[in-house]
């Protein structure tokens, strides 16, 4: 009895590894075949107001049916490597479902044979660092099976700077001066009128 319980444990666990081994995706597994671009209106981006316009497609150079497994595009904005330095939080790890390389997701949709574009506007929480964008093709299940990036495999070109939201907007700044002006206009109100009630108190 104790043996038979022994052995249905054995094989949970060797099921349990083998299905988290099955589910691990690396990044150096996946090839290269989407060609990606990105095109912005000046070298420093500034979060929640600025735009990128993406392009993606497959390599046209590579042959007939590889993007047979494709069902989904993901493109998402990444951290450059100069953005990630002794900061754990955005590490690169081969391991997909541990890589904090891309956090930020700019569009998922259903893969077409044809490039598409679209434009995204940087969106008000993204933080100031450096960054890149790839795109993954995901199969029926989801699951990552190849990728493109807008910079090479160092990931040192065709980087986009981003300065990120500073809080402050020009409608605060202004209501913030009627506010004074019309603080400092009630207080000096105040102390005439008073000064005139005493002055008539006086008579």
């Amino acid at each position: 009895m104790a043996g038979g319980a022994l052995f249905l444990g054995l094989v949970l666990v060797l099921a349990y590894f083998s299905e988290t081994c099955f589910a691990m995706i690396t990044f150096s597994s996946l090839q290269r075949t989407l060609v990606v671009t990105a095109s912005h209106p000046q070298r420093i981006l500034k979060a929640g107001e600025d735009k990128i316009t993406v392009t993606w497609g497959l390599n046209q150079s590579l042959p007939a049916g590889t993007d047979s497994a494709y069902r989904t595009i993901k493109v998402q904005l990444c951290y450059a490597p100069i953005s990630q330095v002794d900061r754990a939080w955005r590490k690169t790890v081969d391991n997909l479902s541990k890589d904090k390389t891309c956090q930020f997701k700019i569009l998922k949709g259903p893969y077409t044979t044809t490039n598409r574009t679209s434009e995204w506007t940087i969106e008000r929480d993204v933080p100031a660092a450096t960054y890149f964008i790839r795109a993954y093709a995901l199969d029926d299940d989801d699951r990552q099976v190849a990728y493109g990036q807008t910079n090479d495999a160092k990931k040192s070109t065709n980087l986009i700077e981003i300065q990120a939201i500073s809080g402050r907007h020009v409608s605060l700044d202004i209501a913030s001066v009627c506010f004074s002006v019309f603080s400092i206009v009630a207080l000096t109100g105040f102390f005439v009128t008073e000064k005139i009630k005493g002055r008539k108190a006086q008579q």
